[in-house]
């Protein structure tokens, strides 16, 4: 096989159909957020305004998480040293699941690497190990999931998203001695939708089921304390097995799960994406820690947080921009087409300094092609007249029409 070929073949593809992915090289700048400084080869470094980034509480940038990381830098030095089982299991490590269990009302925590390790691993291992076991998935969720709960090889049910109708229908007609896990999220981040969290519960404990609920793109942002919509919707007790992330509120990077005692010491004993890789270093453990109780004694930081989610789309409403409903801080402008997307997200880049990511296939469905905006607590209502007038500008200059990705008719 000429392997050359067949990558470049497919590259090609990915070029031709407007959706190959071009990285925004970006260097932050540490309290200038949500500025940053664009590097392209030829040309001279610029500032730009991201308003893609999921660093939803602007965190990365705080003063007590940057202090954190420092002082732990220069008490423990910069890698963990090994995996957890062996020299990799800091004091830092323990405190942050300690607090995270504290902050889902749960027994106990387990921190990886990633939110994707984290849901990968954690499904894989519970799928693969409980005898019989089915999956649940809403159609909807994130890639982790859907690869852990591929990978365990257990029976997979899905439902349709958000639908707690047809995940009851597709939880009775199943063996009712048979363990059942069912897993969705809370925030679906690409269209800004909730779950009916309470009534999935219901529902699958019901019929003899363990819930899983991803909470990535919620955690730090709703919930007196910044426990995620579950603590908000008054349900936490009623979830078994609470996913997180500590890369998008809490602004450094990792993910965790927390439940029972049990059920995390079987994780961690058996999960092979925990057990073989090497822990995060002190510095990020110490840093996430003071952000994850610097946001939970802050719920000013979420009031302005959804305020200024809120202000944002109605600003563009009020434009005539084809802002697609949201109930969350989640703000998708759609274009519905991925060549067009792409030279949007060019045009507001290279014209108006703006830096806004494309959202094309795989991340949602081809013909729902958007823009993913993501205001934070410090972008400035100068920041968003600046968007409005070039978003406005971007969708006159591609002819845009109702965000239905086609050229106006008078073309």
């Amino acid at each position: 096989m000429d392997y050359e070929a067949f990558f470049a073949g497919h590259l090609r593809r990915l070029h031709d159909e407007g959706r190959y992915r071009v990285f925004a090289e970006l260097e932050r700048i540490a309290g200038a957020f949500p500025r940053a400084r664009l590097h392209r080869e030829g040309e001279a470094p610029r500032d730009v305004t991201v308003w893609c980034s999921n660093d939803y509480l602007a965190m990365g940038q705080h003063p007590a998480v940057i202090e954190a990381m420092q002082a732990a830098i220069g008490a423990q030095g910069s890698g963990a040293g090994g995996t957890r089982n062996i020299s990799g299991t800091n004091t830092l490590h323990a405190a942050l699941e300690r607090e995270l269990a504290q902050l889902h009302e749960k027994d106990a925590a387990l921190v990886f690497t990633s939110g994707y390790v984290a849901n990968e691993t954690t499904l894989q291992t519970l799928g693969a190990m409980l005898p019989g076991c089915e999956l649940y998935s809403d159609s909807f969720n994130h890639a982790s999931m859907i690869a852990g709960i591929r990978h365990s090889g257990a029976v997979r049910r899905i439902f349709r998203h958000n639908d707690v109708g047809h995940l009851e229908e597709l939880l009775a007609a199943a063996d009712p001695a048979a363990p059942k896990i069912v897993a969705f999220e809370s925030v679906y981040s690409m269209d800004g939708d909730v779950s009916p969290i309470g009534e999935i519960c219901r529902v699958a404990h019901r019929h003899g089921a363990l819930t899983y609920l991803d909470e990535v793109h919620a955690v730090g942002m709703y919930g007196a304390r910044g426990a995620g919509v579950a603590e908000r919707d008054g349900v936490l007790a009623e979830v078994d097995i609470v996913q997180g992330t500590l890369a998008k509120a809490f602004g450094v990077v990792g993910g965790y799960i927390a439940a029972s005692a049990a059920t995390i010491d079987f994780v961690r004993s058996c999960g092979a994406g925990f057990i073989f890789t090497t822990s995060l270093p002190p510095a990020i453990a110490a840093a996430a820690l003071a952000s994850v109780r610097h946001v939970s004694a802050h719920p000013e930081l979420r009031v302005r947080h959804q305020e200024r989610a809120a202000t944002l789309k109605r600003r563009l409403s009020a434009a005539g921009l084809p802002v697609m409903p949201s109930v969350t801080h989640i703000v998708p402008v759609s274009v519905d087409d991925a060549a067009l997307c792409k030279q949007a997200s060019d045009l507001l880049l290279d014209r108006h300094s703006i830096y806004v990511q494309p959202i094309n296939y795989p991340t949602v469905p081809r013909g729902t092609e958007r823009l993913r905006l993501t205001p934070t607590p410090l972008h400035s209502d100068e920041d968003m007249t600046r968007l409005v007038s070039a978003l406005k500008d971007v969708w006159q200059t591609l002819g845009l029409q109702g965000g239905l990705g086609r050229r106006a008719a008078a073309e």
